[in-house]
């Protein structure tokens, strides 16, 4: 078993850092808030540090998900940050959505420190962390993925080398702009169902035995009917996402009209209140005609 480190507790991290307990590794966790720590010590073996840097001292594995470019930064190369306190031969894997830019940023930090560097984002919201049913795409050198995987398979039901560093991440935003146009679909055919008269509920059930069928429709369907949006991955996150997706797109030359439409869709919805709602709520824009 492996000397681990687990830095962030959000949503996410919290459930991942406890699969790897559960697994037999010796972890170590830091939150930027103490209290999110010591609520982790109180469900799962390990031992929490004062700094990021602290916990990474000795571990093997280093585990970062935490929340944008910015924060990937000064938590890992600022001065004091993980760059600074990783062995040689160490193994640092970012689990946060963030953009290939910075994936490539740290990996080159990273290899001058002789510490290896996977950009590794993760699919499946809060649900696929917490029963380990996430799907994992990693970019970064091949040598590292081949220790870190069984590691990583902790928490994943799927984990795939996807190429050079930065692969994970533009495969993360592959996925992301595959989410949006499916919601805003699903959106829009569930309102049609219901202003139509239909059984909506009974239009989610049929149509998911057929072409129609996506994990979207199977698993937010009946609660977006509900009008339910406390399942995770929230509309202010999804922001963040997809505004990296359209960043990206602009340096590559892709063109990505459905996701800059869904991107100002989501915008509508923060301005109405919902930046904690999950992402299905954009069927919030379709109100049912009276």
């Amino acid at each position: 078993m492996a000397k681990v480190a687990f830095i962030g507790l959000g949503v996410m991290g919290f459930p991942m850092a406890g699969h790897l307990a559960a697994g037999g590794h010796e972890v170590t966790v830091y939150n930027r808030n103490p209290a999110r720590a010591a609520a982790w010590l109180e469900q799962h073996r390990g031992k929490s540090a004062a700094t990021p840097a602290a916990a990474a001292a000795d571990a093997e594995f280093v585990f970062t998900c935490i929340g944008n470019d910015n924060d990937l930064y000064q938590v890992i190369l600022a001065e004091g940050g993980l760059l600074s306190a990783m062995a040689p031969g160490s193994v640092l894997i970012d689990h946060t959505t963030a953009s290939a830019e910075a994936a490539r940023t740290i990996h080159a930090a990273a290899r001058e420190k002789g510490v290896f560097f996977l950009d590794a984002p993760v699919s499946g919201g809060q649900a696929g962390a917490e029963n380990g049913k996430l799907t994992v795409m990693v970019g970064g050198d091949e040598e590292a993925y081949a220790r870190a995987e069984a590691v990583i398979a902790l928490f994943a039901r799927a984990v795939t080398y996807m190429g050079a560093p930065g692969s994970g991440q533009l495969t993360k935003m592959v996925n992301q702009i595959c989410i949006a146009g499916l919601v805003q679909a699903l959106s829009e055919g569930i309102a049609f169902a219901e202003n139509a008269g239909l059984d909506a509920a009974r239009v989610v059930d049929v149509i998911a035995k057929g072409a129609a069928q996506s994990w979207q429709l199977e698993n937010r369907g009946k609660t977006m009917i509900e009008r339910k949006f406390d399942f995770g991955f929230a509309v202010d996150l999804m922001r963040k996402d997809l505004g990296i997706c359209i960043a990206e797109a602009r340096r590559n030359g892709s063109q990505l009209p459905v996701t800059e439409l869904t991107d100002q869709f989501y915008s509508e919805v923060q301005q109405a209140g919902g930046n904690r709602y999950d992402t299905s709520s954009l069927i919030t824009r379709l109100h049912k005609k009276t």
